[in-house]
């Protein structure tokens, strides 16, 4: 297994990144939502897109040689209502994904889910004394929230979450940690890179990919695009199987923008007619549920 690195700026990547796309004639962008394409806010309900995400993701989209997704952690229905345009989803970390106008859900994590659900509701209860939690649960997953939890309070919280989790789900159900959150869920080899997978191998063979993302989430789908395309990651300088990093979801705007004017002239698109072939291979051909493995 390879040392992960502090990923560069995305401004000494530029060139490569130009390269890798000139090599395709297609692009496939995955993009998460919390902390890339909407700023983290105190409120989870109420994040939403920054405006220059939203328009510069509509023009992407708009491109008949680009192909978008969403990947995160939310519930699917959830991010499905607050960022409009892609036609591929996929949430609770991978384990929906819906295209091609149906929706296939992970049927070890369908069949958890109930556990997941008395998770969350002992947890209510374990953590009433401490002040600002948010305990939310996608059916899938559960997240604890504690970025407005007390300092002092939140090893408490971890403590407690992994308790119950132990308690009620055993060795059905895992704790991971995210951004203050603690992410509870089916304990199976299963993540956004998976998600990232299935759907790039729909895609045609000369298709680049590239995922943005914020979170330790995102670093199995860093790892999943890196051998073809390109993984930013949006943050520090810590250590990530991303290559590129940008500091904000302002800065994921500018990289949006840059990807639907460079990025797109880039692209090798052949002829008009072979292109028009291309574009309705990936869009209208059947699909299995590929969610069927454990």
């Amino acid at each position: 297994m390879s040392t992960l690195t502090p990923p560069s700026p995305i401004d000494e990547q530029r060139a490569r990144i130009r390269s890798t796309l000139a090599d395709a004639s297609r692009l496939l962008l995955c993009l998460d939502f919390d902390g890339t394409l909407a700023p983290i806010v105190e409120e989870p309900d109420e994040a939403t897109p920054t405006t220059a995400n939203e328009n510069a993701l509509a023009t992407l989209t708009s491109d008949p040689a680009v192909s978008t997704a969403i990947i995160s952690g939310r519930a699917l229905t959830d991010v499905r209502g607050r960022v409009d345009g892609p036609k591929m989803y996929a949430g609770n970390h991978g384990l929906e994904l819906a295209r091609r106008g149906s929706v296939a859900v992970h049927p070890v994590a369908n069949k958890r889910a109930s556990q997941v659900e008395r998770v969350c509701e002992t947890l209510e209860t374990a953590l009433e004394s401490v002040p600002n939690y948010r305990i939310e649960n996608k059916r899938l997953t559960g997240t604890v929230h504690v970025r407005s939890v007390p300092d002092d309070a939140r090893p408490f919280v971890r403590r407690q979450t992994h308790a119950v989790v132990d308690q009620v789900g055993g060795d059905a159900l895992e704790v991971s940690t995210g951004k203050r959150i603690y992410e509870i869920g089916p304990s199976i080899p299963w993540g956004k890179g998976n998600a990232v997978a299935l759907i790039a191998a729909d895609m045609p063979p000369d298709t680049v990919p590239i995922y943005i993302g914020d979170d330790v989430t995102d670093e199995s789908a860093f790892r999943t695009v890196e051998s073809d395309g390109i993984g930013v990651r949006v943050g520090g300088d810590e250590p990530s199987a991303a290559s590129c990093r940008i500091d904000s979801p302002e800065a994921v705007a500018r990289l949006l923008e840059w990807l639907g004017s460079v990025g797109i002239d880039a692209l090798e698109r052949g002829e008009p007619e072979l292109r028009s072939i291309s574009t309705r291979s990936v869009t209208d051909g059947s699909l299995s549920t590929a969610t069927r493995s454990s």
